[in-house]
């Protein structure tokens, strides 16, 4: 894979919507601009508020900007999501009706694949998420954890190039968030996907992340982008590394005035 060019490019990006008054706008997001390269791991963090979500949503193609364009894969997006992209909600959105070899097998169904591929392509996914074993149990037999790493695969067995996260993690607990976040690596490494993830946790963006797009209050724009120089082979042991604090450092020296803001509090 060529990491040298754009898995995408947003310029100009604004997006606005109507307001509660007639005739009212609420400016949520931009303009800004954003290039990630291909099979890179690109963080966002910014206050609450600040319009991350949106921008993932535009990303996505779920919802379109105000004014600017957006590239995936060198495409314009064009109200919908496109082939090789995957997006993952930060709520569990299995279904509890469905088995987990079914709920993985949704899409694949939706797209009317052949019957032998559909299975040959659910039971790797499975084995590759270590849900194998669970291909039978309900997600109400299941730990958050693990109903998540299900909406995780149910979004890989598409083999999307690549791969947005919204908070996926935010329900978790600390411990069981840095074994995940090792997974979402290794998810990372082997399928050679670009992944954007939008997160509220400065420590588990430090960790995961090539580099780090950092927020303003609403409307929000990126007022720092902060690149780790981890190495590729990479896991949770990094929060050990003296530079780790750095990075959370420099994240936070950047963010505190504009959560503040974001807060209606003055300096």
């Amino acid at each position: 894979m060529d990491e040298r060019g754009g898995a995408i490019a947003a310029h100009g990006v604004t997006k606005t919507f109507a307001g509660a008054k007639r005739g009212g706008e609420v400016h949520a997001l931009g303009p800004l601009d954003l290039d990630i390269k291909r099979g890179e791991f690109f963080s966002i963090v910014g206050p609450s508020g600040c319009g991350k979500t949106t921008l993932l949503d535009l990303l996505a193609g779920l919802a379109m900007p105000s004014e600017g364009t957006i590239l995936c894969n060198g495409a314009k997006l064009a109200g919908s999501v496109p082939d090789g992209v995957g997006v993952v909600f930060q709520q569990d959105a299995s279904f509890a009706w469905m088995t987990v070899w079914d709920n993985v097998a949704f899409g694949l169904r939706r797209r009317g694949s052949a019957s032998a591929e559909m299975r040959r392509r659910v039971d790797q996914v499975l084995a590759f998420m270590g849900l194998a074993a669970f291909a039978r149990a309900y997600p109400a037999q299941l730990s958050g954890g693990m109903r998540q790493r299900v909406c995780i695969a149910r979004t890989l067995v598409l083999e999307p190039s690549i791969l947005l996260l919204d908070e996926p993690f935010a329900a978790l607990d600390q411990q069981t968030r840095l074994l995940m976040g090792d997974e979402l690596l290794r998810i990372w490494r082997e399928t050679g996907a670009t992944i954007v993830l939008i997160t509220h946790a400065l420590d588990e963006a430090a960790m995961l992340s090539d580099r780090i797009g950092i927020m303003s209050a609403r409307p929000g724009r990126f007022i720092d982008v902060v690149s780790t120089k981890w190495p590729r082979e990479r896991d949770s042991r990094i929060v050990s590394d003296p530079g780790f604090g750095e990075v959370t450092g420099r994240l936070w020296t950047s963010l505190r005035e504009e959560s503040l803001r974001a807060l209606g509090v003055g300096k």
